[in-house]
């Protein structure tokens, strides 16, 4: 029970953080850099990661998305680094 609400928070966290990042850029269009798009994009990428998680050993018991959700968080974790490495001044 208690790694089911870990697992939605999980997701639900990593949601808000990119829907909040995507928002701050769009309103401040002129003003943000590319760095928080690429953040957003980032935590979007963990988002669906976590919700692999929630549906992998919630719904469906067994480890069977194991590849799926190994890659959406290795490639969420390349576009981070890329933000990193080429986007700061």
């Amino acid at each position: 029970m208690a790694a089911r609400v870990v697992y939605v928070l999980c997701a639900v966290t990593s949601a808000a953080c990119a829907t909040l990042l995507f928002r701050m850029f769009w309103r401040h269009r002129r003003h943000a850099t590319r760095l928080v798009l690429w953040s957003s994009l980032s935590f979007a990428g963990f988002a669906v990661s976590n919700a692999l998680v929630l549906a992998d050993f919630v719904v469906l018991g067994t480890p069977a998305l194991a590849i799926a959700r190994a890659a959406t968080a290795c490639v969420a974790s390349a576009v981070l680094l890329f933000a990193l490495v080429w986007e700061t001044e």
